[in-house]
């Protein structure tokens, strides 16, 4: 059984001046496999600030605080170290590479996974396979990495690394903006294809309910001002649908 275990986390960034500022202020969260969390709140929360600090990204500092995945300290751990250990981050802004394909990128990320390179046919059937149920072109494994790809190819592209990489617990931050309604159900179906395997853990950032429509989350939880300040089942989603974050938010303020 995997589970993502955050207590207490700090976090703050890094000033153009070298000064730190504070972003989460305490949170507190559990993911164990066979879950889906969903994270809600309004911009500038610190959604996105929690996926990064988790994931190792550089310009976060974490300043208290323990993230453990199955017992094992991920605060410890090297990015790599992480993505190994099983934790996967699907970026909100995917970055373009490049000079480097699809599948050559592919492969090497699930060389360094696996721990050994996968026989090249057997990746080129999977991952063709993969990219079929993600109604992604056969020609894209040749093109450099989200070069040139529309908002939802990005976003697709992403899930299928996922699948590919099969992490335990996947940490998806805003993978539903800018998509249309055509993406938005590919890519849905794709978490609910990683979520319903054995093993696997999502924790969903997003601003907004349409996505929730086709991932149903078993927890959501809204996120202001640093740290979750309520927690329901996907009735949850609801409410916020129709009242807003502005409760919390006037609540935070106070």
């Amino acid at each position: 059984m995997s589970t993502l275990e955050i207590r207490d986390l700090h976090a703050a960034v890094t000033e153009k001046d070298g000064s730190l500022r504070e972003i989460l202020r305490g949170v507190n969260l559990t993911v164990a496999d066979g879950q889906t969390h969903a994270i809600m709140g309004p911009n500038g929360s610190g959604k996105s600030t929690l996926a990064y600090a988790v994931a190792g990204h550089p310009k976060y500092t974490v300043t208290a605080g323990s993230v453990t995945l199955d017992g094992q300290d991920v605060l410890a751990m090297g990015v790599d170290a992480r993505a190994r250990a099983g934790l996967f981050l699907a970026m909100q802004y995917p970055v373009e590479v490049p000079g480097v394909s699809v599948s050559n990128f592919l492969r090497t990320a699930v060389t360094a996974v696996r721990g050994e390179p996968p026989k090249l046919r057997e990746f080129m059937k999977e991952m063709r396979g993969a990219m079929g149920e993600l109604s992604i072109d056969s020609k894209f494994a040749e093109r450099s990495l989200n070069e040139g790809f529309s908002g939802g190819e990005k976003k697709r592209h992403e899930i299928l690394q996922m699948e590919m990489l099969n992490p335990k617990i996947a940490i998806l931050d805003e993978t539903d903006s800018g998509l249309d309604v055509d993406a938005l159900k590919i890519v849905s179906q794709g978490i609910n294809r990683f979520a319903a395997q054995p093993g696997h853990g999502v924790l969903l950032i997003t601003h907004y309910t349409r996505i929730l429509r086709y991932v149903k989350p078993d927890f959501v939880h809204v996120f202001v001002g640093g740290r979750i300040v309520e927690e329901g089942g996907p009735e949850l989603a609801d409410v916020l649908e129709s009242e807003g974050y502005e409760r919390f938010t006037a609540a935070a303020t106070a």
